[in-house]
């Protein structure tokens, strides 16, 4: 490959034409010279013939270097020609690829594999993902893009990309970035590692793309599933869950766990006389009040219609129906007001088991405080009830 560029040197070609040159006009002027004293002897001829030969050297030479120079330029025109084609193509191919990434819904990108993820090129969709101008993220001239990464998220990323780029594969990433202005937006990269020919590194080149709808739909669809609707309490399932979470660690740590089990009185009068909009005015009304009643580290939950679970973590028998009083006078005290102008007043009835007294699983633990709130409606609605301590077994 050398040799042959170095063929196409201009100089060497230069220098070729030129030995070629010298080479021809000494054998026509060395044997021109011999074969005319040969075949001339009278000397007047051979003055003539000299003066011809010389004449005839002239014109042979020029008609050989015409010959060649017409050959050469042809050959440079036809390769000037062939350059301004690839180039037109070049810049046909770039317009098109600039058109294709301008319209690109994210960002392209190539940059070094190292720990500022330095930009080596950036298209103008950077300007609405990130807020920041692509000369900007270039060479880190105002920040690096790695800057633009959470904390949080940026080990895992770099984990995540090594282990692709060295397997050879694509790799495909979720993170948080935070844009000029501070806000923060959640984006999907997909990329791979390539190799630079002419410097000898890794790059990565790829595309990111800004996914904070979907996020947010995620995270929307998460809360349907754990969350009641109307209340905005944690559903019967997700209570279910912590339930168990919570068993299991008063079991391992041996620690008092307490269960409330509530249920609202005469709720139909309510829906009857004042319409279900109301009801369920009613419902979310009453159901913050027994959120701000409880603790932060106590969780609340609607089991579903007009009956309600709240986990008391180590808290005892005593600190539980205390609590359960408190919720019912909070409850019972201050009647809801609605829309219409009219005010509903609402009781509650309620349910105490405590763990492990009451039961050891969530199953039984819900039962006996099921059945004490049932035995509170029993005893006249608006009172706490703690469940009854299980009678030991007697051996036969």
């Amino acid at each position: 490959m050398n040799t042959l560029k170095n063929r196409h040197i201009p100089l060497l070609r230069t220098l070729w034409v030129v030995l070629i040159y010298l080479c021809v006009g000494w054998l026509w002027i060395t044997f021109s010279d011999a074969v005319a004293h040969a075949w001339f002897t009278d000397p007047t001829t051979l003055s003539r013939v000299q003066a011809w030969k010389g004449l005839l050297f002239v014109l042979v030479t020029t008609t050989v270097l015409f010959v060649v120079l017409l050959r050469q330029l042809q050959k440079d025109r036809r390769l000037l020609q062939l350059q301004h084609r690839q180039r037109e193509a070049l810049r046909r191919r770039e317009r098109q690829l600039t058109v294709l990434m301008d319209n690109l819904p994210g960002m392209a990108y190539c940059c070094r594999f190292d720990e500022h993820w330095t930009m080596l090129f950036v298209s103008s969709g950077c300007r609405d993902l990130t807020g920041y101008e692509p000369d900007e993220l270039v060479e880190n001239r105002v920040a690096s893009y790695a800057s633009l990464i959470g904390e949080e998220h940026s080990e895992g990323l770099t984990e995540a990309v090594s282990k692709a780029v060295e397997q050879g594969e694509p790799f495909a990433v979720e993170y948080a970035l935070t844009r000029k202005d501070g806000s923060q937006i959640w984006v999907w990269e997909r990329g791979r590692g390539v190799d630079d020919e002419h410097e000898g590194e890794m790059l990565l080149e790829g595309i990111v793309l800004d996914i904070s709808d979907r996020k947010a739909l995620e995270n929307e669809l998460a809360e349907l599933a754990t969350l009641d609707p109307l209340t905005g309490l944690y559903n019967r399932r997700e209570m279910t869950r912590l339930l168990e979470e919570e068993i299991a660690r008063a079991s391992r740590y041996r620690r008092e766990l307490a269960l409330l089990w509530i249920d609202f009185d005469h709720f139909k009068v309510i829906n009857d006389s004042f319409g279900h909009a109301a009801g369920d005015a009613v419902l979310r009304n009453v159901s913050e009040r027994m959120r701000t009643g409880i603790r932060s580290v106590d969780v609340i939950g609607r089991f579903g219609g007009e009956e309600f679970v709240i986990l008391l973590p180590e808290m005892g028998v005593e600190d539980a129906l205390e609590t359960a009083e408190r919720l019912r006078l909070l409850v019972g005290g201050r009647p809801v007001p609605l829309e219409t102008g009219d005010a509903a007043t609402l009781t509650i009835s309620i349910g105490v088991a405590a763990f492990p007294m009451h039961g050891h699983s969530p199953d039984s633990l819900c039962a006996a405080a099921d059945r004490a709130m049932y035995r509170a409606k029993e005893a006249g609605r608006n009172c706490v009830i703690m469940a009854p301590s299980p009678e030991p077994a007697h051996n036969a």
